[in-house]
């Protein structure tokens, strides 16, 4: 006997949650997407970071249309980006000179687009796998990948975040990286839930997975070793250069001028590190300054890295270029020191225009392709040479990517990463970006040098901890000691390969689940 649509529905679905109506439902979405930003830094109230992705997974599992799980899904992806995200009004308004309704309009559209990541995982979960957690997580992990490397990404907010210092998970960071710490944390939100609908068998694989991170964490495996040399003593230079002067070319010899003071009594130090731009014209400017820079490098046995807009005048051919290519780069100099790094994860509308000749459609964008723009860096680029030792860099918010750090971190001793978050002023943005520098630094077994203009300024060891730190928004020098270590911790081996992999999986076990399921019962 066949059965009717709404037989079928209620044997597939025998606990039907009651329905809200969909405005409560939006709203409800909206906020749970909003709350997520206080599990991240500076609030650090992890459990949000469980109770947000639970409260989505509940209200997608009643039976809805598509349409309606795309909607709440948008919703919940809208406010987790308006709120989480809201630190880019600072540099829209404040820096960026946009009026405060146009630059609101222009969050609210961020927050829709980035919304569709969420969007899309609803729709898919209620229409293409079966509604259990294993599935939900494994989606929620997928979505965060793509922003790593769709429409050059925007690799933020991941719920692994939340967890830096909750050693109990992120003790899988090492292991699979960041994206098996939001797993393992998406996948035990869902289990609340059906826990609390009393199913306890989905919540069997959380359990095994905490038992494993847990496990990780007691028995702390040492991924990477040290390399047994002396550590070495680093002055990290925080010159707090007001954003709207920084790029004004009055205030360039000012700038220099801060920045050879700070370093006047750190001449001796094993490793002098400026941040993101510290030097802002091109090295071809700056020859008689950087000669006597490294005059005093030289004289103390000090390495001086900087970063410094490079140009390569050299690879400029006046037939096909319109400019020489300059890039966004880190430069070792001074005693023991060699090596250029140039930037490869450059921000949109920022660093380049990206779609350039499309632009001229729109009246107001006509003729930005010949807006100068910064290069790309290659991705096969070697490591700094520092005082005997590989030195891996990260320019910016380029060290928000795992698979990029990963890459620049094979084969090195430390690590170091450089950026002006003065953009983002007294904002969230600039401390979950160093909360993401931990992650790295868990992820990759090394420690981290972190010089900021405004910060946050600090070294970071290979568990991710803090151990020397700058206040933010003053002038100042942090001095410290870091230490070479070597190995490769399996993240670093193995990428994200297995992590996906599995992901993969699961969605495809589920989806074949699913459509067994309905075949069966629609033959009964």
């Amino acid at each position: 006997m066949r059965l009717s649509t709404v037989d079928l529905q209620k044997r597939l679905n025998p606990t039907k949650p009651k329905r809200l109506s969909l405005g409560l439902t939006i709203l409800i979405a909206w906020l749970a997407g909003a709350i997520f930003i206080f599990a991240l830094a500076p609030y650090g109230i992890w459990p949000l970071a469980l109770v947000s992705p639970a409260i989505l997974y509940a209200l997608l599992l009643p039976d809805m249309t598509g349409k309606r799980a795309f909607i709440i899904g948008q919703a919940y992806g809208t406010g987790l980006w308006c709120v989480g995200a809201f630190w880019l009004y600072t540099s829209i308004h404040v820096y960026g000179a946009t009026p405060v309704w146009l630059a609101l309009i222009m969050i609210a559209l961020m927050g829709l687009g980035m919304g569709l990541f969420h969007g899309f995982l609803a729709l898919i979960f209620n229409r293409v796998v079966g509604k259990q957690p294993l599935s939900f997580a494994a989606l929620w992990i997928l979505q965060e990948w793509m922003k790593t490397w769709l429409f050059t990404g925007f690799p933020w907010l991941f719920v692994g975040y939340a967890f830096t210092k909750q050693y109990w998970l992120s003790s899988l960071a090492p292991v699979a990286g960041v994206f098996a710490v939001s797993f393992v944390a998406v996948l035990l939100a869902a289990s609340i839930v059906e826990l609390l609908r009393r199913r306890a068998g989905y919540a069997i694989a959380s359990v095994a997975l905490l038992v494993i991170s847990t496990a990780l964490w007691l028995i702390n495996p040492q991924w990477t070793k040290p390399k047994g040399t002396p550590d070495l003593s680093v002055s990290l230079i925080q010159g707090n250069i007001p954003q709207d002067l920084k790029w004004l070319t009055e205030y360039q010899v000012e700038t220099l001028k801060i920045y050879a003071t700070l370093t006047s009594t750190e001449w001796g130090r094993d490793i002098v590190l400026w941040p993101e731009s510290s030097i802002p014209m091109f090295q071809t400017e700056a020859v008689g300054f950087i000669s006597e820079m490294v005059k005093m490098a030289n004289a103390t046995d000090t390495t001086w890295v900087t970063g410094i807009p490079y140009k390569d005048e050299a690879a400029f051919d006046a037939s096909t270029d319109k400019y020489p290519p300059f890039y966004n780069s880190v430069i070792a100099l001074g005693a023991e020191a060699e090596g250029l790094y140039k930037k490869q994860r450059l921000v949109p509308f920022g660093e380049y225009i990206p779609f350039e000749g499309l632009l001229d459609i729109l009246p107001n964008l006509a003729g930005s392709q010949d807006i100068m723009s910064y290069s790309r860096g290659s991705d096969q680029q070697s490591p700094l040479r520092v005082r005997g030792h590989n030195l891996g860099a990260a320019v910016c918010y380029e060290v928000a990517y795992p698979d990029t750090t990963r890459k620049n971190a094979i084969g090195t001793d430390f690590l170091l990463t450089i950026s002006n978050d003065a953009w983002f002023g007294t904002s969230a943005g600039p401390l979950q970006h160093l909360q993401m520098v931990q992650m790295r630094a868990l992820e990759n077994g090394r420690w981290f040098m972190r010089a900021t203009n405004t910060g946050v300024t600090a070294i970071i060891d290979h568990k991710g901890r803090i151990v020397e730190r700058a206040p933010q928004f003053e002038r100042t020098v942090l001095r410290g000691d870091i230490q070479a270590r070597v190995g490769n911790t399996p993240f670093m081996s193995l990428g994200n390969y297995p992590i996906l992999f599995i992901m993969a999986l699961l969605l495809l076990l589920s989806y074949l689940g699913k459509r067994s399921t309905t075949r069966a019962q629609l033959g009964k």
